[in-house]
């Protein structure tokens, strides 16, 4: 079982790959953007993997400005690259590539780096952060993403999956009140999250965790539960998830959703 819990992430965000990856290509050979992408939902899938200690985005932003405000909302740093017209080579490749090798070298701290484009030409930097005994993990459009990075990285995931949804998670909706809905969505989508790389019997604590880095505010306390466990036990009592106590410590595990257990 991989020990997210104790990763610290940098992101390194190419938008304009981003961006264009999103749309389709031209008849000239010309791609245009298409819509933009959800980085909310990215920066979701990777908190799954660990704690983000750094954000930034690279890009012309003259380019999209209605990407800028969303962006700064989610706390990303936007750094500005000229036009490549101007500079005659790809101006923000070099800095996010000079970025990330000047934070693998001087932050100890980081132990993983999220590269966020599917250029090939990004190869060379995760080669020379794993040299360095990093975890690289790289996220791309499917259609966009170049096969010798997908496969350099330790980790690769791509857009469309992130944003296809969680499959398998079950209704509650007319189960538990309006006012609890945010709760059990992000119960549910921890526990999708969780079993991700390991699909057998999470632990509450673990659960709670990983629903503490989605959404650092949470509290079992604000929708009326006294415990984490009393959460726990009422989404089993509705039949939403399978629960059972851990014999040598006591501890509540959950098994899964209902019907799917592993």
């Amino acid at each position: 079982m991989e020990a997210t819990a104790q990763r610290s992430i940098a992101v390194f965000v190419d938008y304009e790959n981003l961006a264009l990856g999103t749309g389709k290509r031209k008849r000239n050979g010309h791609q245009e953007a298409g819509p933009a992408p959800d980085m909310a939902l990215i920066l979701e899938r990777l908190v799954d993997k660990g704690r983000i200690v750094s954000k930034r985005a690279y890009c012309d932003w003259q380019r999209f400005p209605d990407a800028v405000t969303p962006l700064h909302e989610l706390g990303i740093e936007l750094i500005e690259i000229p036009d490549r017209a101007f500079t005659g080579k790809n101006s923000a490749d070099i800095r996010l590539a000079v970025d990330a090798v000047e934070v693998c070298l001087t932050r100890d701290h980081i132990d993983t780096f999220a590269i966020l484009s599917g250029d090939s030409d990004f190869s060379p930097l995760v080669a020379k952060l794993k040299e360095f005994g990093k975890r690289v993990i790289g996220v791309g459009m499917r259609e966009a993403t170049s096969t010798l990075l997908a496969d350099n990285c330790d980790e690769f995931l791509f857009y469309e999956d992130i944003v296809a949804g969680a499959s398998g998670m079950p209704s509650f909706e007319g189960k538990v009140p309006k006012e609890k809905h945010p709760c059990y969505q992000l119960l549910f989508e921890s526990l999708i999250a969780a079993q991700r790389d390991d699909d057998g019997p999470v632990l509450a604590s673990r659960l709670k965790d990983t629903m503490k880095r989605k959404r650092p505010q949470f509290s079992e306390t604000t929708y009326g539960y006294r415990s984490f466990t009393v959460l726990l036990r009422e989404a089993a009592k509705l039949e939403l998830i399978d629960i059972h106590q851990d014999e040598r410590s006591g501890t509540a595990m959950v098994d899964g959703f209902h019907g799917l257990r592993a």
